[in-house]
């Protein structure tokens, strides 16, 4: 069994390290926050096989509280370790703002001093993260992150403030930082002394742009909108964007279609993959008998008995397609076929539809003409 101690153990990066490694096999965690004592470090170190130095603040009421925390916990840390026969990996998530002239960067340089003195004195091993903005979910807003901040105030109505929308900032997500981390728990980090080593992913986006998608996802509730998903940065930023919804209100309403044949809502639109949409239908109705010159489609029948009859525009046969919510089938509609779905059974029909357009009222590639 692999034993990993984390300090800072209850922050942001600490809760998701401890997710990740919690379902790593034979791993064990050890938490350690900051009501904790000395001693309790002390002990802890003796079983950690590696050590993640996630603790320390950010934004404290006096700065003198950068060199307490970020340089002292980071002392007792090395001093306790050097006491060990043994000596575990030390894992530092440090800051890219080591290299700045600012307190919060002097102290993150100094803790880094400081592990490199031990490793060097005592056959240490110690593996440094110069760390850009980190974003993901738990991570506290209107604290020490600009996509936490601007998530939860976009969420709630709240303004956001651009100082300058050209910035550019640097960012890596929080998943990325936690498989990076729990890697070395597999064993394979044989060096001696100090590395700096770098998450390999990580994303840069100016502060006007960060802004604009995250207004867009907002909005996604309403228009049904999703981003391009193709993108690696929009999907990890929408991820972190619906963490930051309250929980009572995941759940949104749909602009539901009534008439007497049942009920049609859409679900989900894209520019790159069309939309989906759903429908309810009463026994013995009939929907479509209409055909498409580009568009297409995929109807599956999830509850219910159906049949869906085909008929090429140019000929007179009919091609039928019983279909059930008892055994699911997925059913293309090509182009150039009328096409119709009729519920057969005595309950109501529910049907899930794909089609690969957004539906466009002005060109709704739409004909009707009975199958």
């Amino acid at each position: 069994m692999k034993t990993a101690l984390i300090t800072g153990a209850d922050g942001f990066m600490g809760k998701n390290l401890r997710v990740g490694i919690g379902r790593i096999p034979g791993a064990r965690v050890i938490p350690f926050v900051r009501s904790d004592s000395e001693a309790r470090l002390a002990e802890s170190l003796a079983q950690a096989d590696v050590v993640y130095h996630l603790a320390g603040v950010n934004r404290p009421k006096d700065d003198t509280e950068f060199v307490d925390v970020n340089a002292g916990l980071t002392r007792i840390l090395a001093r306790a370790s050097a006491a060990l026969d043994r000596k575990p990996l030390i894992v530092f998530a440090s800051s890219i703002q080591a290299e700045l002239d600012n307190p919060y960067g002097s102290s993150k340089k100094q803790a880094e001093e400081i592990l490199a003195e031990y490793a060097g004195k005592h056959e240490g091993r110690v593996a440094v993260y110069r760390l850009p903005n980190v974003f993901g979910k738990w991570c506290r807003p209107n604290y020490n992150s600009v996509v936490a901040t601007f998530c939860y105030n976009i969420i709630h109505g709240l303004d956001i403030h651009v100082s300058d929308p050209k910035r550019e900032i640097e960012l890596v997500y929080i998943d990325d930082v936690v498989a990076e981390f729990a890697g070395h728990l597999d064993g394979l980090d044989a060096f001696q002394g100090v590395r700096f080593l770098d998450v390999p992913r990580t994303f840069r986006v100016t502060l006007g742009d960060l802004a604009d998608r995250l207004r867009e996802l907002n909005g996604m509730r309403e228009s049904l909108v999703v981003p391009n998903l193709e993108d690696d940065f929009m999907k990890c930023l929408h991820a972190t964007f619906l963490s930051y919804l309250d929980r009572d209100s995941f759940a949104s309403p749909l602009d539901v279609k009534t008439d007497n044949r049942g009920q049609l809502a859409e679900l989900i639109k894209s520019r790159q993959f069309g939309q989906v949409f759903v429908s309810s239908t009463r026994p013995g109705v009939v929907r479509g008998n209409h055909y498409h010159d580009s568009k297409v489609e995929k109807f599956c029948v999830l509850k219910g008995e159906a049949v869906i009859r085909f008929r090429h525009v140019l000929n007179g046969e009919v091609l039928s397609y019983p279909v059930s919510g008892d055994s699911f089938q997925v059913v293309d509609i090509p182009p150039g076929y009328t096409h119709s779905i009729e519920n057969t059974g005595g309950d109501e029909m529910i049907v899930l539809f794909w089609a690969n357009q957004v539906f466009d009222p002005d060109k709704p590639d739409t004909y009707s003409l009975d199958v």
